[in-house]
């Protein structure tokens, strides 16, 4: 803030976010901190780029002005973004009472013996804000995840691996643990039929035995009842 006797003047330099073809404004706030009613006048070095609301005035005791400055619309971009224009704003001790329309050129003469403040002000354009680059949030819940990216751009090659091994394992795993219960399957279904068919020659071998049990009994009862009547014959010749 620059501070005169006659008024306070912020901020010292006009600030522009220059962007292209767009008319840009800033404004100045000007305090009478005096018991005198005090006029201003402004000025620029390139006043057909500006326009000033209100170029000239008055400010009463202990109160603020505010002045509208608006860059007209640029077709090309400055150089290094400088620029060499100035304002001044000048002021000067104006009778009681006094308005715009009382205002004259004559009052921001020094020669003429008036008390004239001047304050020289300066204008610098910067970059216009950018808008917030959005970010991106972390892996969601029930979203797949994803390998980290290193500074240089490159996806990580260790992170790479793991994440291509939770797509590829489980699906593995799991042809694996059906190839598996396949065989395993197969094998139980083997394993049952060669249960049966053991179990059925086991039932012919005893029917066979049984059958050759049966047939050795009646041949050998056949001999004893042979060999009974031979000796019944040999003991009834004898007596």
């Amino acid at each position: 803030m620059s501070t005169g006797e006659l008024l306070s003047i912020e901020p010292q330099e006009l600030q522009f976010p220059f962007e292209l073809r767009k008319q840009i404004s800033c404004s100045l706030q000007l305090s009478n901190k005096t018991d005198n009613f005090v006029a201003f006048k402004v000025k620029t070095t390139n006043p057909k780029k500006y326009c000033v609301r209100p170029n000239t005035g008055v400010v009463m005791p202990r109160s603020t002005c505010d002045v509208i400055v608006t860059m007209q619309a640029q077709r090309e971009t400055p150089q290094d973004m400088q620029c060499k224009d100035k304002f001044l704003l000048q002021s000067a001790i104006a009778s009681p009472g006094a308005t715009a329309k009382d205002i004259t050129s004559d009052m921001f003469n020094k020669e003429a013996g008036n008390r004239v403040e001047e304050c020289k002000l300066r204008v610098a354009y910067v970059p216009p804000p950018q808008p917030p680059s959005p970010v991106r949030e972390g892996s969601e819940e029930g979203s797949s995840p994803r390998a980290s990216v290193s500074d240089n751009g490159n996806i990580n090659a260790s992170e790479f691996t793991a994440v291509s091994r939770a797509y590829v394992e489980p699906q593995d795993n799991s042809s694996e643990a059906r190839a598996l219960i396949s065989k395993l399957t197969e094998e139980k279904k083997s394993a049952i039929q060669q249960n049966n068919k053991l179990q059925q020659e086991l039932e012919f071998l005893r029917r066979e035995s049984n059958r050759s049990r049966n047939g050795s009994l009646s041949f050998i009862y056949f001999i004893l009842v042979g060999l009974l009547g031979l000796l019944m014959g040999y003991l009834m010749k004898m007596t």
